[in-house]
Formats: structure tokens, C-alpha cells, sequence
């Protein structure tokens, strides 16, 4: 059974990482959720669930106006060949998640197979307080750079850290 909302939050809780949450209407694309940007500080997000021909999967984590060039992001990853996106039933076997709450908070779901390979975008990381869905779109929680990548290790993943994008900002 995925972790809920409650579990993460009790997760960070215990790592001693302090959030803010902040609930709202569901939000299902980084277009939909520009209205929430003044209303919560810190740096807005989008998250890339990526397959590679091998099959192994990525979740690449960006500012929500950075663009990224699909057809050679597999160079900088390390993936084997082209990326496609995940589908959703695989998104949710691996992480737990549906389409539309995709978030590195996820990788608490995949603290024992470890399927995922987290990638943060340099540019995103530079940012000291991000946000993201607490495994569901229907509510942001604030995070500090620092303490994300705190609770991904404490997930045992060691996420990497590269500038896959174009920034917008």
C-alpha cells in the first residue's frame, strides 16, 4: 500500500524536516497550477516520470518553466537510449502515485525496490525553498533544497544532482 499524505508528513517529521503545506484544488498540469504561484513562495516544479528502452526509470525533477529536449536528455541522465514517459500503471507500481502528483516525495514509496533513479535539476536545486504535491495534486508542501535532498537519502536514494534544462526564470 503507498504511503499517504499523513505518512509522508510524519516521515519529514521524524527526519526533523521542517514543511509547510498548503491544500487547495486538485491541479493535474504546471499550466493549471500558475495561479498558486504568488499565493505560495519559493520555486514552482514540474516532475518528468521516464522510461529507457532497458527499462529503467527516472524521475527528473525541474522548475516548472524549465524546458528540457526529450529526444537527447538520455546523454545527460544515463539512460540507454531514447526516454519516453512512464505510463501510468507503471507509474503507480513504482512510486505509488497517479498521473498529475508526480513528486520527488514519492520516492518514499520506493524505499525498498529502489526502481527509480532521482534526478534534481541543477538550476531547481539552486532555489532555497521548493515546492511540491504531498503525494496527491490537491495540496503543495514547501521544502528547503537542502532537506529534499535529506529525505531522498533517507528514502536510500542519492539523487543526482545536473543541469538537464533550459531554464526560463
Amino acid at each position: 500500500m503507498p504511503s499517504t499524505r499523513e505518512d509522508l508528513l510524519a516521515f519529514l517529521a521524524d527526519l526533523g524536516i521542517k514543511t509547510n503545506t498548503v491544500d487547495h484544488e486538485p491541479v493535474f498540469t504546471v499550466s493549471e497550477s500558475a495561479g498558486l504561484h504568488d499565493a505560495i513562495p519559493g520555486g514552482h516544479t514540474k516532475n518528468l516520470f521516464l522510461k529507457d528502452k532497458k527499462g529503467r526509470l527516472f524521475l527528473v525533477v525541474l522548475l516548472h518553466d524549465a524546458e528540457v529536449d526529450l529526444k537527447t536528455i538520455h546523454q545527460k541522465i544515463g539512460a540507454q537510449g531514447r526516454v519516453s514517459f512512464g505510463k501510468a500503471d507503471l507509474l503507480m507500481e513504482a512510486l505509488g502515485v497517479e498521473p498529475g502528483s508526480v513528486t520527488p516525495f514519492a520516492l518514499i514509496n520506493d524505499r525498498d525496490a529502489h526502481r527509480v533513479t532521482p534526478l534534481f535539476d541543477e538550476a531547481m536545486m539552486r532555489e532555497p525553498l521548493l515546492n511540491y504535491h504531498p503525494l496527491r495534486n490537491d495540496a503543495t508542501t514547501a521544502i528547503s533544497n537542502e532537506d529534499l535532498l535529506k529525505f531522498a537519502r533517507a528514502c536510500g536514494h542519492d539523487p543526482l544532482v545536473i543541469a538537464v534544462s533550459h531554464s526560463q526564470s
